[in-house]
This record gives structure tokens, sequence and C-alpha cells, in this order.
């Protein structure tokens, strides 16, 4: 007779950590493009980002988990009805996992397995948003969000983990994202930047980050939060989520090196915003991989992804796409990498689940011949054309609907104000007085910060205070 159904404490205490670590890379993402875009549209830069929060938080949890987990129905999604938003799931019964020869499953309940995975839908779709930086309206890129989760991220998440094409019929290799998340991203990223067009300027006109220090906060929030993005994808407290963990620093650690070593040789300078852009694209390799390969191998991944990453964001000056804060560069280019790596380097001596679970195969390097390589191949190129086909045909509907695009005028007087009414760095005055920020301060003026009176006015003070 099986057991009654338990919940297992240390699997469901890890998978909430793992769920709230997650959530936090979607602000820490906000911040990481809201430094790298201009001062002038860092506020509709974020505001992307928490959006996506918003929405996408509402559809998984009404359709989009039926649709990604719920039964498969035909290989290319899961039954809608399954787990919908108008039904509750707290019986003991109600674990992920559960078969009748095992009731516990995992002995986690079904309601935190989907909230980690709501978290990596709002994250994916978050992603397209640095492609089309200071240039799209708000009103379109919600109803893009919306119509990209429902036809794009919801199904392929099912091809991927939820029993559809990819996983269960072709044997691709994902653990914790690198198609269904990355190359998913990257490829709508594409499209959308390609229907928008060029920022009014580029590339003649200098778009450097305006705030270096927030990309590079925004980058250690998104390397602590991928812990529990990879670790916690095992779903369990095991070897396997420790190897996942130790993978994704030493890959991500690697990285920074492969893409500084890259600027060192082109320019004698390295800098930060490469270091933390390199930092995330060896976050987005080793994500595939992370619970497949060795260590020394995510070692050698992340050299890799650093390097090649930081060469593939100069295509879009050879190709002529205006992908702004490079989501082609690192996330798409990045999970191409760290998808075909599992080619190469997957091996069932660090994970049984390659052939017992999965069905796949061992790594090229590792006696299993090409094999694997192709399946992953296979799997990369039916993402990217459904993503970039849907997401080009979204935009374009859009576009010629609603509009996507913000006028000439809001694109040159600055987003924010357009689209939000608001401005990120609010250098006035205060109180209709003269000085700006020195003189709330009460720097520059005599008498601890009492004003000059009129007869002798102070001497002007830019309002660009700093930067």
């Amino acid at each position: 007779m099986p057991e009654a159904p338990t919940i297992d404490g240390a699997n469901t205490t890890w998978l909430l950590v793992s769920t709230a670590l997650v959530l936090l890379m979607t602000p820490g993402l906000a911040l990481f493009y809201g430094g790298l875009n201009r001062a002038k549209g860092v506020l509709n830069m974020m505001m992307m980002s928490f959006s996506a929060i918003g929405l996408i938080s509402i559809l998984w949890w009404f359709y989009g988990f039926s649709v990604a987990f719920g039964a498969d129905v035909n290989g290319f999604w899961g039954d809608p009805g399954a787990y919908l938003g108008t039904k509750t799931f707290l019986a003991e019964t109600d674990l992920w996992g559960a078969t009748a020869e095992n009731p516990s499953g995992i002995g986690v309940p079904l309601y935190v397995f989907m909230a980690f995975q709501m978290v990596f839908a709002v994250i994916t779709v978050a992603l397209i948003s640095g492609a089309i930086a200071d240039r799209a309206k708000f009103a379109g890129w919600l109803l893009f969000a919306f119509g990209w989760a429902t036809l794009v991220y919801f199904p392929v998440a099912h091809w991927v983990w939820g029993g559809g094409i990819i996983g269960a019929d072709i044997h691709a290799l994902d653990f914790a994202g690198g198609t269904a998340v990355h190359i998913n991203a990257g490829a709508a990223a594409l499209a959308v930047a390609l229907v928008l067009g060029k920022r009014l300027g580029w590339p003649r006109e200098g778009m450097k980050p305006h705030n270096i220090p927030l990309v590079a906060l925004g980058a250690g929030l998104l390397w602590f939060g991928w812990f529990g993005f990879n670790a916690g994808s095992e779903l369990t407290v095991d070897s396997v989520a420790g190897l996942a963990f130790i993978n994704t620093q030493l890959a991500t650690a690697a990285a920074v090196l492969g893409w500084i070593a890259v600027e060192w040789v082109k320019t004698r300078k390295p800098t930060m915003v490469g270091a933390s852009s390199g930092a995330v694209a060896g976050l987005v390799a080793i994500t595939p991989a992370c619970g497949f390969i060795a260590p020394w191998a995510s070692v050698l991944l992340g050299v890799v992804a650093g390097a090649v990453c930081a060469l593939a964001v100069s295509l879009k000056y050879k190709l002529g796409y205006d992908d702004s804060l490079d989501v082609v560069g690192v996330h798409f280019v990045g999970g191409w990498i760290g998808s075909l790596w599992l080619g190469l380097f997957a091996t069932n001596s660090v994970n049984a689940a390659i052939t017992d679970v999965v069905g796949a195969s061992d790594g090229l390097f590792y006696g299993g011949g090409a094999t694997q390589l192709g399946r992953q191949a296979l799997a990369g190129l039916i993402v990217t054309a459904w993503s970039f086909g849907i997401a080009w045909v979204l935009a374009f509907v859009i576009e010629k609907t609603i509009g996507f695009r913000v006028k000439g005028e809001a694109e040159v007087e600055g987003i924010d104000i357009a689209e939000h009414a608001e401005s990120s760095y609010d250098l006035s005055p205060a109180g209709g007085g003269t000085g700006g920020a020195f003189a709330m301060a009460g720097i520059g003026t005599p008498g601890g910060g009492v004003t000059k009176p009129e007869a002798e006015p102070a001497e002007p003070v830019s309002e660009k205070v700093a930067g």
C-alpha cells in the first residue's frame, strides 16, 4: 500500500526560498536595464519589468500554468482547464508530481510549484523589453506582453518541461530555461526591435548607460537571484541542486573574466558595464546546463560565453538592427551557447535523469556522439522560429492598430514624461528658490544655507548636479 500523502518540509522550504529569489530577479533586471538606459527613459524601462510582474502573474494563475503544465493534449499545449484559476488546490493530495504509486510526489504543494514557475514566466517576458528601450508605448507593451505570453511562453514551457514535443519527443535537455527562457525571449526581442525600428539618432548619437552603479547593482541582484533560478529548478534538496548551485557560480565568474578579457584586448580598458554584462552572459549560458554538466565544463562554458557574447553585442552595428540593451547579444546568443554545450558535455555521470527521466543522451565528448547536439540544435531552431514569428506578427498588428512606437517628439523630449508624467531625477530647485540641489544642501551659500539677498544674486549653478 502506498503511504499517505506527505509534505516534504525541506523541499517545500527550498522551493519557496527559490521562488522569492527568482522574483527578486525582475526588480534586479529593472535596475540593470534602467542603468543601461538613458536618463530620460529609465522609468519607462523599469515600468516594463514591474508591469510584467503584475500582468503575467495573473495570467499564469488563471490559465498559463494549465497550458504549460496541464496534462498534455497534443504535444503543443496542456489541458487549459487542468489548473484553471477558478479552482482551488488545498487538499492533502494536491502535491506536485503525485501519482497513485507515489501520492506524495516530490512532497511540494501544487501552489508552491505554481508560484515557482510563475516567476519564470514573469522574467522571461520582462527580458524582451530591453530591446525596445526609449521608443515603445506602454499600452503597446502591455498588449504585446499579454499576447506573447499566451501564444509563445506558455506553450513553449509545455514543449520543454510539461511533456510536450521538445522534452518528451525530441528529448532535448534544458535544466532551467536556456531554450524556454533565453532563446525564446531573445528571438522575440529581435523581432520587436525590427518592427519598431531604430531609435532616433542611432547609431550616430552616443547612447551610453546613464548610471553604471545601477547597472552593477542590478547585475548583483540577478546573480543572487539566479541561484534560485538554477538550483531551485531541481525542485528537491539533493546533490544535483548542489551541482547546479556551484556550476552557476563557476560559469558566471568565468564569464566575467571572459568578457573583460575581450575588452582588454580590444580597448585596453576593462569596464564595469562589461563585467556586469559578462556576469549576465555567464548566468544565461549556464542556465540550461547547470544540472547536467561537470564543474570543469561550467568554467569552460563561462569563459566561452563571456567572450562570445562580448563580441556578439557588436552584431547590431554590422547588421543594422537596434537592440537597445543587447538582449540578442547576451540572452539569445548566450542561450544558444548553453543549449548547444549540452550536446557536447552533458553526462549521466553527474545526473542520471538525463537518460532515466528525459530519455536524452550523453554529449559528444562523453561518448554519446552527435545525437544530443542535433537534438539541442533542433529544439533551439523550433523555439527561435515560433517566438520570432509570433512576436513579429504581434508587434506589427499592434503598431498598425493602437500604435506601438511613440511619436518622435516624445522620444526626443523623453519617454518617461510622455508615457508616465514623471521623471527619474528631479533636479529642479525646491520651493521656487535658486541654486538647485546645492542650495538645498546648504553648499556654496553663506550662513549655512541662507541665500544672498536679491541685490547680491548668487552665481548660477548648473541644473546637472551629477553625471
